[in-house]
C-alpha cells in the first residue's frame, strides 16, 4: 500500500507525463485541424497536355471546392518523372504538396537510373491509385500473326528478326516488351523513340513490327485499319477496347503490364491528412463527368485506399526490378 508521499509523487509524475504527451500531440493536432489553410500544390510529372496533367486538371477544381483552397497544378516534366518525384520526396510532410505520377516515377526509375535522390517506397506516402491504362499489343498488318500465340510462334521461328518500338527506354511500353520477351522466351529487338507518336509512325510504315502502345495512341490507328491489335496488357480486359483479349488469356498466363497513375505525398505526412486527401481525391475521380472525360482519353479511373495503393506500389516495384535486372537494362 502506498503512503501519502508516494501517492503524491505518482500523481505528479502522471500529470507530467500527460502534459508531455499533450505538448507533443499539439503541433500534429493543430496541423490536422487547420488542413487545408493554404493553397495545395499538385505536381504533375509531365508536361501540359500529357496524361498525368490531364488527370490532375480534371480534378483540381473539385479539390479546390472541397478544401476551400486553390489547388495549383504544377507541371514538372523531365528525367522520366524523376524531377517531380525528387521535389515531392523532399517537400514538407504536411499534405500541401501532392504528386500524380506514373509507373516510371513510382516503381521503375530507382531500379533503372543511377544516383537518384529519392526512393519511392521510403520517401512517398501513398494516397490513392488514380487510373489504369492498358497498353495495346499492336502489329503492322504485314506481320503474319493474328493472335498472341501466333506472334510468339513467329518470334521463336525467327529469333532476333522482329523489332518492337517504344517511346523511350524504361517506359511502360518498353518494360511490357521486356516482360513479354522474358515470359514467352523469345528474342526481339527493342527500338526506342523520342515519344509514342514517332514510334507509331514507324510501325505504320513497317520500320518496326510491333509496339506495346498506349491506348490513346493506338485506338485511332486501329480504327483506321492501319495497324492490327492483338491484345491488351492489363490483367483484365479494357473497357476502352472490350473486344480485345488480354495477353494473359491469349497464351501467357500471369502477364500484366498496367500503365497506371497514382497520387502520393511526402512520407511522414500525418495519417488524418492522408485520409482526408484520399477521401476528396477519390470522390473527385469517381465523379461521373470526370470518369467520362478520362475514359475518352483511354484512361479508366481506378481508386483505392492508401494502404491498398502502397501494397500495389511495392508489388510493382519488385516485379519491374526483376525484369530490369534480368534484361540488364540501364538508363543514363
Amino acid at each position: 500500500m502506498m503512503n501519502d508521499k508516494t501517492a503524491q509523487v505518482c500523481a505528479v509524475s502522471c500529470r507530467a507525463a500527460a502534459l508531455i504527451a499533450l505538448a507533443c500531440a499539439l503541433p500534429i493536432a493543430h496541423a490536422q485541424s487547420d488542413y487545408a489553410s493554404k493553397p495545395i500544390r499538385f505536381i504533375a510529372a509531365n508536361s501540359a497536355g500529357g496524361g498525368l496533367d490531364i488527370v490532375a486538371r480534371s480534378i483540381s477544381s473539385k479539390l479546390s471546392a472541397a478544401f476551400g483552397q486553390q489547388v495549383v497544378v504544377d507541371n514538372r516534366p523531365g528525367a522520366a518523372g524523376s524531377i517531380a518525384s525528387e521535389i515531392t520526396a523532399h517537400s514538407a510532410p504536411d499534405g500541401y504538396t501532392i504528386m500524380i505520377a506514373s509507373l516510371g516515377g513510382l516503381a521503375v526509375n530507382t531500379n533503372l537510373y543511377k544516383g537518384l535522390n529519392y526512393h519511392p517506397l521510403r520517401d512517398f506516402a501513398p494516397v490513392t491509385w488514380a487510373t489504369s491504362q492498358s497498353n495495346v499489343l499492336v502489329v503492322n498488318p504485314s506481320v503474319a500473326a493474328k493472335s498472341v500465340q501466333e506472334l510468339i510462334a513467329l518470334a521463336k521461328a525467327h529469333p532476333g528478326n522482329l523489332s518492337y518500338g517504344s517511346s523511350g527506354a524504361g517506359n511502360a511500353g518498353h518494360l511490357a516488351g521486356e516482360l513479354f520477351k522474358s515470359m514467352a522466351k523469345v528474342d526481339m529487338v527493342h527500338i526506342p523513340y523520342k515519344g509514342g507518336a514517332p514510334a507509331m509512325v514507324d510501325l505504320i510504315a513497317g520500320q518496326v513490327q510491333l509496339i506495346f502502345s498506349s491506348a490513346p495512341t493506338a485506338v485511332p490507328q486501329i480504327k483506321a485499319g492501319k495497324i492490327r491489335a492483338l491484345a491488351v496488357t492489363t490483367v483484365g480486359r479494357s473497357a476502352v477496347l472490350p473486344e480485345l483479349p488480354t495477353v494473359a488469356e491469349s497464351g501467357l498466363p500471369g502477364f500484366e503490364a498496367d500503365n497506371w497513375y497514382g497520387i502520393v505525398t511526402a512520407t511522414r505526412t500525418p495519417r488524418p491528412i492522408i485520409d482526408r486527401l484520399n477521401a476528396e481525391i477519390v470522390r473527385a475521380l469517381q465523379a461521373p463527368d470526370v470518369k467520362k472525360m478520362l475514359f475518352t482519353q483511354g484512361l479508366e479511373v481506378k481508386t483505392s485506399t492508401p494502404q491498398e495503393f502502397g501494397a500495389y506500389m511495392k508489388s510493382e516495384f519488385d516485379k519491374w526490378a526483376k525484369v530490369i535486372v534480368d534484361a540488364g537494362l540501364t538508363a543514363n
